[in-house]
């Protein structure tokens, strides 16, 4: 059974860009898109209040707008809607488990701060065990023209990296588009060398020479697997938040990887994943591994 592109829908601009943006990327990969609202019911008081069957009325007639908008737009995609009622993090997770991928929106804020997570998208990303897609208000259909690249970030070994690198690599070959692979490195504390380690990294002829022979590693199964996708090897010393937004120019797709278990203050983000949907002016994607 396929995995539908799931969107959570609330009727607000950046959940119109993020169902447009899922709805594109459903016909892309021939897949079906279910559309999600997810609500918890709230009597107002203070303004006289609303029944639970009328707030549920609102929520139905939300999704139903925007499924027939959908319909409209790609009657060839096969649409599915879902009223969940409950709390709301809860009830996307919930969903998220069941997709290809959940796509949700968020409010743009200028160049610099670029997404602005509210506690929802943030524990949503955070808890999700399925990538997550973020959608900026104002997105448009030109941000993925030709020339502009797919960027993944490469971290750690293979495997760490591999969950990310397999999204990055079938986004790019749905859309005829080229990935950039970045892998950010930086200079140890002294007190972590010791003579094997010197020794080691003698062998590897250096630091820079070493973390490119990773990041090709890495790479080598998905470029056999997907041998008709560009790719870009992009290797640089500095932070890895820094360097994958000193290219984000350039994409019409940002992958980041985050950490899937949980710490002991609970489920995290991330710092590169964090940084990366906070300043990136497009839809970025975070990829959980284990």
């Amino acid at each position: 059974m396929r995995r539908p592109i799931t969107a959570g829908v609330d009727g607000t601009e950046e959940s119109v860009a993020a169902l447009a943006w899922a709805a594109r990327e459903a016909v892309r990969r021939v897949l079906p898109l279910r559309l999600v609202h997810a609500w918890r019911f709230q009597p107002y008081e203070e303004f006289g209040g609303t029944d639970r069957e009328t707030q549920g009325a609102w929520a139905r007639d939300v999704v139903t707008r925007a499924a027939r908008a959908v319909t409209e737009r790609h009657p060839e995609l096969a649409v599915s809607v879902d009223v969940l009622e409950g709390p709301v993090v809860e009830s996307l997770v919930t969903a998220a488990a069941d997709a290809e991928m959940l796509v949700l929106g968020s409010r743009g804020h200028g160049p610099v701060v670029g997404f602005l997570l509210g506690s929802v998208g943030q524990q949503v990303i955070a808890e999700a065990t399925r990538p997550v897609v973020l959608v900026r208000a104002g997105d448009r259909p030109a941000g993925e023209a030709a020339g502009r690249e797919i960027v993944v970030g490469q971290q750690g070994s293979p495997q760490d990296s591999a969950a990310a690198l397999r999204f990055a690599f079938e986004a790019a070959a749905a859309r005829g588009a080229g990935v950039r692979a970045v892998r950010a490195w930086t200079l140890p504390p002294v007190f972590a060398y010791s003579p094997g380690s010197l020794k080691f990294l003698d062998e590897a002829g250096g630091l820079e020479p070493y973390e490119k022979r990773a990041l090709a590693e890495a790479l080598k199964p998905w470029r056999e697997r997907f041998p008709g996708v560009r790719v870009a090897e992009h290797v640089e010393m500095g932070s890895a938040g820094q360097v994958l937004l000193s290219v984000a120019g350039r994409a019409q797709l940002m992958v980041v990887g985050r950490r899937a278990h949980r710490t002991a203050v609970g489920a995290r983000i991330g710092s590169v994943a964090h940084g990366v949907l906070h300043h990136a002016d497009c839809p970025v994607a975070v990829v959980p591994h284990d």
